[in-house]
């Protein structure tokens, strides 16, 4: 069996063991040799005689599984989202293709919280500021008492509400997969997204992106945001409209954004790095140590299963799937 790995942080030192794993399976692995998630043409000729294919981030467009070899049996993505991913192309081609959901759920909240803090009491600018010689004071805000709306109550956004709690926030959430039991029995209040949008003082998106959610943070609803609004996005770039939110922060509506995810990564020179209370980090949510070791062995795991004709729990099928 022929095996592509493609990504990043996926390799013999980073998981041992998934790796090891792997190598017993495989007569052959090729390894992305670019750094980064892959573009089509950087693909297609990696995929030569592969059967199954480890995959990070890269863009697997309808052409690329067009243009895939007949062995390719596999598409077992090294992690939850799959909108990269051309789903209906894959059926249509008689191509599986899997994820690893949940495994990188604390990695994710654990960031989604780090930036909160960071934005709340600026300490990105502060400490820029102390280390070049400066003593600044500054007001922050308190995260105690306020309202923390969740969109998107898989296990990253339950991940986050816990975290949130511990540190007295109220929780309200939106998801249009709601479990209402979950909800219930954890202190978290059910809303509808119109509802939230007024109410949160801070606002966490932790959906999938897909026909339903692209640009669910359009700019109407960005303007109808509670003035002083926290923003933190660790999901995907796709959900929110980048432009919007640049206007509200000039207008000094937003109290700061927290990112993890672009609509377009790397994200180049945008401009919304101008602002003091903007926060960013390159997609790293799931670059845990932790996580890494998780996501390797399920994607692993998961590629043997289907390459062997054995039953496999994380099939993503050509439909709406819920963010875990």
């Amino acid at each position: 069996m022929k095996i592509l790995v493609t990504p990043t942080s996926f390799s013999r030192e980073r998981a041992p063991a998934a790796w090891e794993l792997l190598a017993s399976f495989a007569t052959e692995i090729v390894v992305n040799p670019f750094g980064k998630p892959l573009a089509e043409k950087e693909i297609l000729p990696l995929l030569e005689g592969v059967d199954g294919w480890i995959a990070g981030l890269d863009f697997i467009t309808e052409d690329v599984i067009r243009q895939a070899p007949a062995s390719l049996k596999v598409i077992s993505r090294y992690g939850v989202g799959v909108e990269r991913v051309d789903l209906h192309a894959a059926v249509q081609h008689g191509i599986v293709v899997t994820n690893t959901p949940g495994v990188n759920a604390d990695a994710v909240a654990d960031l989604a919280m780090g930036l909160l803090l960071s934005v709340a009491r600026r300490i990105p600018s502060l400490d820029r500021q102390v280390k070049a010689g400066g003593w600044p004071r500054t007001t922050g805000v308190e995260l105690s008492g306020k309202t923390l709306g969740i969109l998107g109550l898989g296990a990253i956004g339950k991940g986050v509400a816990r975290r949130a709690q511990g540190f007295s926030m109220k929780v309200a959430a939106y998801d249009p997969w709601m479990d209402r039991g979950y909800a219930e029995r954890n202190g978290i209040q059910p809303m509808t997204l119109d509802d939230i949008l007024l109410c949160a003082d801070v606002l966490s998106l932790h959906l999938p992106l897909n026909g339903q959610t692209a640009n669910i943070l359009d700019a109407e609803r960005i303007g109808r945001l509670k003035p002083g609004v926290i923003l933190i996005n660790t999901a995907r770039g796709g959900l929110m409209d980048e432009a919007a939110l640049l206007a509200q922060l000039e207008a000094g509506r937003i109290g700061g954004l927290g990112l993890d995810a672009f609509a377009m990564e790397p994200p180049g020179e945008n401009p919304l790095f101008r602002f003091e209370n903007v926060v960013v980090t390159p997609h790293a949510g799931a670059h845990t140590f932790e996580a890494a070791l998780n996501m390797a062995m399920l994607s692993v795991e998961n590629a043997i299963a289907v390459l062997s004709g054995k039953d496999c729990l994380h099939i993503i099928h050509d439909k709406v799937v819920h963010s875990s």
